[in-house]
Order: C-alpha cells, then structure tokens, then sequence
C-alpha cells in the first residue's frame, strides 16, 4: 500500500521555522490545561518500554509488528516498545488510586512500524493519552458524549488563544460537534467507502464524532478496525475535524468507554482472539479486578497540524522520512523538521 503525499496547491507555511517551534509549545502548554481543567486530569509519568507476554502493550488492529529488543540485564523475555498506553492506564488509575469522576493523562510516545508514511501519518506517535474513573452505571452513551464535549471545547479554547497569539491565523471550528454513528453514516452514504463518508460527514459539519467503531455494519463490512480488548466497540468514536489545508477530515482523537468483562469476552470471540483471555491484563479485566474507565488518546502532533495550519506532521514532529516523502516535500514547499 503506497501512499503519495498531498501538496495543497501554492502552498506557503504560515509560519516559519522558528515560530513554528514556539507555536507548538504554546499550542501544547494551552491544550494540556484547557485538559486538565475540563476533564479533571492529573499529569503521571509514563513508560516508553514494557515487558512482553503481559497483554499490556496495545496490538492495535492484531497485525501490526511491535519493536522489541533483548536488554544485557534482562532475563525474562523481550521488551518492547510502547504502540499506545490504552490498558496501561487502566491499570495505573488502580495503582494511584484515583476516584469516580478523577483522572490521569501523559505524554505517549509510540513507534508504530508499519506505519504508511503520508501527510497525517508517521511512524512515531505522540499523543495525550488519558483515562478516568467512572461508575459502572455510567457506562452509556450519554456519559461518551459528555466528555467528548468536553475535550472538544479543550480544542476549541486552544484554537482561540493559538489565533490571538498569531493573527495570522484564523479560528473555523464551528460551535458544536456532531455526533453520528457508524451505522447511520453508512445508511447516509452507502455508495461511499468509510473514509469517503467521513470526509463527506466532517466537510458538513466541521466537527464530527463517529460512534460505535469496530463491530460489523449492516453491510458487512467494518468501518474501521479497532483492537478487541480496550475499547466497547459500541460506546466509542473518533473526533475529526474539517481540515482545510488538505481539503479532508482529520482524525485528532480515537477514544471510548472500556471494555466490561461482558464486552471484552464477546469482542475477543468476534475478533477470534480468545487465546488473548489468559493474558495478565485480560484476566484483570475479566475478573472485575480493574476499576470501569473511559478513556482515549489525542494526537499532538495532530492537533498542531489543525491549529498551525500545516500540511504535513512533518512540519510539527521530528521524525525519520523515506526518501519519496522528502522529495515530494521539497518540491511542494512542504518544511519537514
């Protein structure tokens, strides 16, 4: 699967170099509060590296290829490296003890291998990983809507402060975000693929979160795949924003209510993954052991793209590039770090 870069036409940055490395730092600092206070989050430190065989690491959609390496002072197994932190956090709120209605959040930061490299995607990732505590009772999808709300008035309080600090920048998120779920984006648009719906659904809107992402549609297919064992596939979604630049909907944040024991042991057996049940994290979660959470993770680098305005994640992360993307950006005028 080869994908091509997309170089919006006369394409200028905004901003230069330098300004752009300050832009990034506001744009972070100002989120990460505007976090904090709506979703009632604490800052934790968090792992780059885990232990193998424990079920903690996140195996994304099953396929993917985990880094891992053998360390001089390790006997037990592989270590690797971290894909995305979605069951660690669960386990970590147990660990500090955090309360209904409290929550942590962390800087992740991921390799992820087998990564097709394009405008949106690298092969390193960064994003805000968070998760907080809730009620079993508040497993619904009220509660979902509630705190995706909240992280979307987070980003737009962020994009108002970015465009006061540069003024060369202008705000375009619209007042409210649309809620939709898969099933009814596709009795909307059946002729289109998944992502032709989504990039129809968000040119709408604006502001879009797609629900109940993972089971199967009317149509047989899925809409896009998720891992069987942290998300309940019918109380989860991702935010996506209208992104001008590239005239397409821009994904900045996959999240959900976590799986139950009941959850967990019906998607392993859709995904015909049941051998996962024996692993240390999904016997937590099967025995009751771990605490009912909602949780998700947001792009930074992203989220700097939508607020600078940029037409690459190159222009806002330092990463390793093929030959073929640093020369189409070279030629589009397109400024990789």
């Amino acid at each position: 699967m080869l994908r091509t870069i997309v170089v919006p036409n006369k394409y200028k940055p905004m901003l230069n170099l330098r300004e752009t490395a300050e832009a990034i730092h506001f744009s972070k600092k100002k989120f990460q509060e505007r976090l904090e206070q709506h979703l009632n989050l604490t800052q934790v430190p968090s792992p780059v590296l885990l232990q193998e065989g424990t079920g903690i690491n996140d195996n994304l959609n099953g396929v993917e290829r985990i880094v891992s390496f053998d360390a001089l002072d390790m006997e037990e197994g592989q270590i690797e490296v971290v894909q995305s932190l979605a069951k660690w956090k669960r386990m970590a709120l147990k660990t500090y003890g955090f309360q209904e209605g409290e929550g942590l959040y962390t800087n992740m930061n991921a390799i992820r291998r087998d990564e097709w490299m394009d405008n949106l995607h690298s092969i390193y990732v960064d994003q805000w990983d968070w998760e907080k505590v809730i009620a079993e009772d508040q497993r619904n999808l009220a509660t979902l809507k509630e705190e995706v709300s909240k992280i979307y008035r987070s980003i737009q309080a962020t994009e108002q402060e970015v465009c006061t600090q540069y003024s060369c920048l202008e705000p375009i998120l619209p007042d409210q975000i649309f809620f939709i779920t898969t099933q009814e984006l596709e009795n909307r648009y059946p002729d289109l693929t998944p992502k032709e719906r989504e990039n129809e659904i968000t040119r709408q809107y604006g502001a879009v979160f797609i629900m109940q992402v993972g089971g199967l549609l009317n149509s047989g297919i899925v809409h896009d795949g998720r891992s069987p064992d942290y998300d309940d596939w019918t109380l989860n979604g991702d935010i996506l924003l209208w992104f001008p630049v590239l005239e397409q909907a821009l994904e900045v944040s996959s999240m959900g209510i976590r799986v139950d024991a009941a959850a967990l042991e019906k998607q392993l057996n859709l995904s015909q993954a049941n051998e996962r049940a024996a692993l240390d994290f999904h016997q937590s979660v099967l025995n009751g052991e771990l605490p009912f959470t909602i949780g998700g993770g947001i792009g930074q680098s992203r989220l700097c793209m939508f607020l600078l305005r940029k037409a690459h994640v190159g222009e806002v992360q330092a990463s390793v590039w093929n030959d073929r993307t640093w020369r189409e950006c070279e030629e589009g005028n397109i400024p990789l770090l």
